[in-house]
């Protein structure tokens, strides 16, 4: 399993619905990035001066938005996942 460093959190973002409510597919060009996801891994934390770690607000299985042009896309063992910084979550999902 991938494992973050520091003050990263590692994503599995959810995919959009490509097709609109009356049933037109949408063309990739037409779809906008998805910013919603659910955190699979996260970082030990930023290090702090003193040698402390400020640990992430997020848990693993929380639901987050994020920033919409934000990360790193990564594909692992199939699976794509995007690696962003824990500042660039702006909300988790109750």
């Amino acid at each position: 399993m991938l494992k973050p460093l520091g003050n990263r959190v590692l994503l599995e973002v959810k995919k959009e619905e490509e097709k609109t409510a009356s049933g037109l597919v949408l063309p990739d060009s037409a779809k906008e990035k998805p910013q919603t996801a659910e955190v699979v891994a996260v970082g030990e934390g930023k290090l702090l001066n003193n040698g402390d770690y400020a640990k992430p607000l997020v848990s693993v299985n929380d639901k987050v938005v994020f920033e919409k042009y934000t990360g790193s896309e990564i594909k692992y063992q199939g699976t794509e996942y995007l690696v962003v910084k824990d500042t660039d979550i702006i909300a988790i999902i109750d």
